[in-house]
């Protein structure tokens, strides 16, 4: 069960349209590939530091089921589960009301002359955090006692930043054609992200929450 949540929560944060949408500001800008490899190494290292805090903060000794330390971790997975299953509903009734137009933020306007330093900043402030919260109550299950365990958690922030990677990689390895395919992306993102940030936080809001209620009672 830790291994399939970890799996859809990494999914759901790699998929996120939001910080996507910055990434695909970043990429395509002049030198992006620096800045775009500098962003997704800030998102990887951070997902890594949240996860090794976790274990650490844990003791590498995950709390025995039905004692109050798992139950709090379950009642807290609950809550980040409400959380998504409200923010996917307020979605859906705004859906399709006039929006009023955004000002894009401040770093959008210089982001030829970004450095990859602030690129590699910029990333953990954009990570959605209700999701890696999700990520981080599910790792206080792990136990670092085998190989497997380790793997497991090393794929889990892999998967979180697996489109981060591949369009990364793209724009190395064909830069003529990435152009042109990270302008199509955007434009499908810019036209489903609603659709996108509505399914995805129901359905992994409705996981956790009936999986740790489920978990709660037994």
């Amino acid at each position: 069960m830790l291994v399939l949540n970890l799996i859809l929560i990494g999914l759901a944060v790699a998929l996120d349209p939001l910080p996507l949408t910055a990434f695909l500001v970043v990429l395509p800008s002049q030198r992006g590939t620096v800045k775009g490899a500098a962003f997704t190494f800030g998102w990887l290292v951070s997902l890594t530091i949240v996860v090794a805090i976790t274990v650490a903060a844990t003791g590498n000794s995950p709390p025995k089921p039905a004692t109050a330390p798992s139950l709090a971790s379950l009642a807290v997975k609950v809550a980040l589960g409400a959380v998504l299953v409200w923010i996917g509903i307020r979605r859906e009734r705004r859906r399709g009301q006039p929006k009023p137009p955004k000002k894009p933020p401040k770093w959008q306007e210089h982001v030829d002359s970004m450095s990859p330093w602030f690129a590699m900043a910029l990333a953990p402030t954009l990570q959605p955090w209700v999701l890696i919260s999700a990520g981080a109550a599910t790792v206080v299950e792990a136990k670092l006692s085998s190989w497997e365990s380790f793997v497991a958690l090393f794929l889990y922030c892999v998967l979180a930043s697996a489109s981060y990677l591949a369009m990364e990689i793209y724009a190395v390895v064909r830069p003529a054609d990435s152009q042109a395919m990270l302008a199509r992306f955007r434009a499908w993102i810019d036209n489903h992200t609603d659709q996108v940030i509505i399914a995805g936080s129901l359905i992994l809001g409705l996981w956790l929450m009936g999986n740790s209620i489920y978990l709660i009672l037994t």
